[in-house]
């Protein structure tokens, strides 16, 4: 076992361990240590992801778990990557984000193209789903149901302190009907953390940036995300976190204020859906 510096993915395989553990097995996390012949800390470390565990020390772990070769190798193929400064993962992966939105203590996001999944609303969600091709309903609800249960980190007591940076051209992209972009616009106004409106004025540089978070957490180093809809990439790297910080010290330079992204988002709950090409009003 080697210590080493967790990342967002190992803490989300150690997790998915523990979860093993408690399943299949009636045993503690101290009996486990006892009966492999461990100290608990051990277990704990690599539960925590806290810590590499060898590839002995998986064998024996899942066996222990009751789990098979095939599935030992399956789980060492992913479990190789757990600890690189840069994990990139499958799009339909959304277990090592939430997992990493439930641990942080501060949250900055920024969208260009649609509003922030923690703060869409559920036919929001289903129109993106939907103009996206998918027409299985059953997956539709499911992915929609998960976005909703994501969200449940901003009702907690010890909420995580948000900041959202939309661009203005999500405002305006259509998504379904103009119920449901009113319906959006009234959530982003009224039911979310900080919202900055990057507004159009801001010129062609922030569109041209793909949609990224950063995570801080209480104990742990921060964690740069980014997506496509090919894959999700979160990095660890010092140098990834350093530019982060430095493009989200930009947006708030060119961002409006709290305020003004107030205002700007009252315009457009009292007229939805106005033309791209339709000047906006000016700010004070």
């Amino acid at each position: 076992m080697t210590a080493i510096t967790s990342t967002a993915y190992s803490r989300d395989l150690g997790d998915e361990l523990r979860r093993l553990r408690e399943k299949f097995t009636t045993l503690t996390g101290a009996s486990f240590a006892e009966q492999l012949g461990w100290d608990p800390s051990k277990v704990s470390n690599i539960e925590m992801g806290k810590a590499r565990a060898s590839e002995i020390d998986l064998v024996q772990y899942l066996m222990t778990c009751g789990r098979d070769a095939n599935y030992f190798e399956r789980f060492r193929e992913r479990y190789r990557f757990a600890f690189d400064p840069y994990v990139v993962l499958v799009p339909d992966n959304l277990r090592t984000l939430a997992k990493a939105e439930a641990q942080a203590k501060k949250i900055t996001t920024y969208d260009v193209h649609t509003i922030p999944g923690l703060i869409q609303t559920p036919e929001y969600a289903r129109g993106l789903f939907v103009e996206a091709g998918n027409t299985n309903q059953d997956e539709i609800e499911k992915a929609i149901q998960v976005r909703t249960d994501r969200q449940a980190i901003l009702r907690r007591h010890n909420r995580p302190e948000c900041t959202f940076y939309v661009h203005e051209l999500a405002l305006q992209l259509r998504v379904g009907d103009d119920r449901v972009m009113e319906e959006q616009y009234l959530r982003l106004l009224f039911h979310t953390h900080i919202v900055r409106i990057v507004p159009m004025a801001a010129g062609n540089g922030p569109i041209r940036y793909s949609p990224r978070m950063l995570f801080h957490f209480e104990k742990l180093i921060p964690v740069a995300y980014s997506e496509t809809d090919l894959a999700k990439v979160f990095a660890h790297d010092g140098a990834a976190i350093a530019q982060s910080r430095e493009f989200f010290k930009w947006l708030d330079a060119v961002a409006l204020d709290e305020g003004q992204s107030r205002s700007l988002l009252a315009t457009y709950v009292s007229g939805p859906r106005k033309d791209l090409d339709a000047p906006r009003a000016k700010l004070a």
